[in-house]
């Protein structure tokens, strides 16, 4: 790889009807970190809650908004789908399998997708996603388990994985993930295409799915809202940039996000994309022991506090931490 290629999967943002529900599934069920207690800088009045292994690795970030009365989201054609996360094994296919009946949650059956094993599932906002087997899958290094999920650790979510964008143009974004961001063509199933890049495996897989048949998804909660690529540092996100620019691609320039800095285009009608670097990270501004307890805010958005946390439904997050 040269120091300027995408890496792999960076994060993925969706969006939720309820935070503190959806705190409660992350951490209760799916057993993973709130690394993250923050808002949405470019509206304030929503949470954007960051889930991810122990110690906020790029790569393993499923982060949620909850738009203040925004409605129930539908699932269809130019939307990203299905959300992937990545397991250590088939065996731990069947614990979640019956974690999951245990819980209440639904799922199907498990399944194989792209020659690895793999178990759909969704939550209480019938949000898409999917446990993806690494058993036999080589590339990118998974995170560490959080050290004090309900999971145990040889059974535990490692990040994110193979996640299903449906379009109509399937060729056209096939297009962009290979002359503009450096994916590979992999393996066709049906509808299906599967791209990688610099060979991540999973952890740097997306799925191409082609339909016409689907109405359009429509944006809501249930749905997600945008996913991201991984860039070392500030200087190779600016070599994205101008690429992005140069491909002539509806984008948004440099943006400061304090945790990491990024670069938003638009990769087919109802796909946005992001490129973002993997630092300087989550914990530079508490510690590991108070990360996700409290409501952070970078320093530019400091001196809005009062008027912001008065705009949010307030719900406790340190509870788990405390009870240790």
């Amino acid at each position: 790889m040269e120091k300027t290629d995408l890496i792999g999967l960076h994060h993925i943002t969706a969006i939720t009807s309820s935070s503190p529900k959806m705190f409660h599934f992350m951490t209760e069920i799916l057993g993973l970190h709130l690394i993250k207690k923050t808002v949405n800088q470019d509206d304030v009045s929503t949470y954007h809650l960051y889930f991810t292994d122990d110690m906020g690795t790029a790569g393993t970030d499923l982060t949620f908004f909850d738009f203040p009365g925004i409605g129930n989201g539908t699932f269809g054609k130019n939307s990203i789908s299905r959300i992937g996360f990545r397991v250590p094994s088939d065996a731990a296919l069947g614990y979640w399998s019956h974690r999951f009946d245990q819980a209440g949650v639904q799922s199907d059956d498990i399944q194989t997708h792209f020659g690895a094993k793999v178990l759909p599932f969704y939550d209480f906002d019938h949000q898409r996603y999917q446990l993806v087997s690494d058993e036999h899958n080589q590339g990118l290094p998974g995170g560490t388990p959080y050290r004090h999920s309900p999971v145990p650790s040889e059974m535990a979510i490692s990040g994110l994985g193979p996640t299903i964008i449906t379009v109509a143009q399937a060729d056209r974004l096939g297009g962009l993930l290979t002359d503009v961001m450096g994916f590979t063509e992999k393996s066709h199933e049906n509808s299906q295409t599967l791209y990688e890049l610099h060979d991540g495996g999973h952890g740097a897989q997306v799925i191409v799915e082609r339909s016409l048949i689907l109405p359009d998804g429509i944006q809501g909660y249930g749905t997600v809202h945008h996913m991201a690529f991984r860039t070392p540092d500030t200087d190779t996100l600016n070599y994205w940039i101008e690429r992005i620019q140069k491909a002539g691609l509806h984008d948004s320039g440099f943006v400061e996000r304090f945790y990491f800095q990024s670069e938003y285009f638009r990769a087919a009608p109802g796909v946005l994309f992001e490129i973002a670097t993997d630092g300087p990270g989550f914990l530079q501004d508490e510690t590991y022991e108070e990360a996700g307890v409290h409501l952070e805010l970078p320093p530019f958005l400091e001196d809005q506090r009062a008027a912001i946390e008065a705009n949010l439904v307030a719900f406790n997050s340190g509870e788990e931490i405390a009870d240790d």
